[in-house]
């Protein structure tokens, strides 16, 4: 379904011989963008290289990516950037109220692609129900506001239901059989599960026709495993890692990343909302947009409550049997 684009081999970067690049796709690394998308240190000890070695081989990558305009150029105008900006997708969440919590001012809205969007919220506010729906809709053609391409649902709470998926795209004219064999679903079991498919999301991307990944929840396990005090700094070292990954993939492979996550309350706190995401500033500050979900009666109300450009507003959406839309008037 997703736009075919030619490929980029390890082969074809100058400078890397074939001795290197037989040790990289024993990594699995054989394309162009999954070399990209390492961290350098990570590579390094993969592969058994000095930090300086396998930092030249990933410049030398993404150097390629933008000679063939994969990704934009590391200097240029502001101009420049807003054309490119342009060119980037937009993806529905399935209601129009709150796809117009991501107007661009340009008159679209909609979650745009290169981005990482994080929904947070307490259990039962539609946290995977805009999971669902957006692998759903992420399917449609961008003339109807979806990307045109496959999803990746990545599951870490056991909570990804096919015949959710089925029932969303029976009640909005779409086929269900169809639908589900374009969603790859991935089930992370333990943290470093987690991370080893991470690891392979570009190789999962590039097979699949992929343009949406959704990582439900994307502290679950972390959370779960590293408990107490004493383990904090690895566990947020971990998480790093994972986002940062994502949000270069979301560059590199111009797609959406949704990310769902967990809260934690301070009872004790006298000012301010009590509730936060879990995982710190580490995901916020890797999350291009923040969205609070709150419960409100048999509705939910988003909050934007981190954008480079958007005002903190709220919006109002519902459930029903088409997975995330709007609130109908009585």
């Amino acid at each position: 379904m997703s736009e075919q684009t030619e490929e980029l081999l390890i082969k074809e970067i100058n400078g890397i011989g074939s001795v290197t690049a037989k040790k990289l796709r024993e990594l699995d690394i054989t394309h162009v963008e999954d070399l990209a998308a390492y961290e350098a240190h990570q590579l390094a000890e993969k592969a058994n290289m000095s930090r300086d070695t396998s930092s030249k081989y990933i410049k030398l990558a993404n150097t390629k990516l933008v000679e063939h305009g994969r990704v934009p150029k590391q200097v240029m105008t502001a101009s420049e950037l807003l054309q490119w900006r342009k060119s980037l997708l937009r993806c529905t969440t399935g209601s129009n109220d709150l796809d117009s919590l991501f107007d661009d001012g340009l008159g679209n809205n909609g979650i745009e692609t290169s981005s990482i969007v994080e929904f947070f919220a307490e259990f039962g506010s539609g946290k995977s129900q805009i999971a669902h729906t957006m692998s759903v809709l992420c399917q449609l053609p961008p003339s109807e506001n979806g990307l045109g391409a496959n999803a990746i649902y990545i599951d870490t709470e056991g909570t990804f239901r096919p015949e959710r998926l089925g029932q969303i795209a029976s009640n909005r004219g779409l086929d269900p059989e169809k639908v589900l064999n374009n969603v790859l679903y991935i089930r992370a079991k333990s943290a470093i599960n987690l991370e080893d498919e991470i690891q392979l999301l570009t190789k999962y991307v590039r097979e699949s026709g992929t343009k949406l990944v959704v990582v439900d929840s994307i502290t679950a396990l972390h959370r779960a495993e590293y408990s107490g005090r004493g383990t904090l700094a690895d566990r947020q070292q971990k998480l790093n890692e994972i986002v940062h990954k994502l949000l270069r993939v979301a560059e590199i492979q111009n797609l959406l990343v949704v990310i769902t996550n967990q809260v934690q309350t301070s009872p004790d706190q006298m000012f301010g909302d009590p509730v936060k995401p879990v995982g710190g500033n580490v995901i916020a500050h890797t999350s291009t947009y923040r969205v609070k979900l709150t419960k409100s009666g048999r509705n939910r109300i988003a909050k934007m409550v981190d954008s480079p450009y958007h005002a903190q507003i709220d919006r109002r959406f519902t459930l029903n049997e088409r997975g995330i839309d709007d609130i109908k008037e009585e």
